[in-house]
């Protein structure tokens, strides 16, 4: 394995890089277990495996100043921010509750997820 070296700080990174097996993935329906958040439901936007974490549609929303460009105008705009993949539990589609899952794989060899009431939930590809 080849090292991966900074450009501006001519340092080598010595941690490899770990990705988290998120039992999320992008479009999911999911609800907030934990935090300022709890209780709050969304779709998933997007998912982080290296950094375990995925962005909600409205929740832990910030707002940063931006710049104008001669091309874009500038203002305060608002943003959903991600958060850890532990504080969301997927929706059962079933129930329409929140709900741990497990996996299962088919005899063709793809991997299905299985909520606690036993309805497969789909992967929104």
């Amino acid at each position: 394995m080849r090292l991966l070296v900074h450009r501006k700080a001519k340092r080598v990174r010595t941690k490899a890089v770990v990705r988290h097996r998120l039992h999320v993935t992008k479009g999911d329906t999911v609800q907030v277990v934990s935090g300022e958040f709890k209780g709050k439901r969304g779709r998933v936007l997007r998912v982080y495996p290296k950094t375990g974490r995925v962005t909600v549609d409205g929740i832990n929303m910030v707002k940063r100043h931006k710049r104008q460009t001669q091309t874009a105008a500038g203002g305060i705009i608002s943003f959903a921010a991600p958060i850890h993949h532990s504080k969301v539990m997927l929706i059962d589609p079933k129930t329409n509750v929140p709900t741990r899952v497990r996996r299962r794989v088919d005899q063709d060899g793809t991997v299905e997820r299985i909520a606690k009431s036993g309805e497969p939930i789909p992967r929104s590809r």
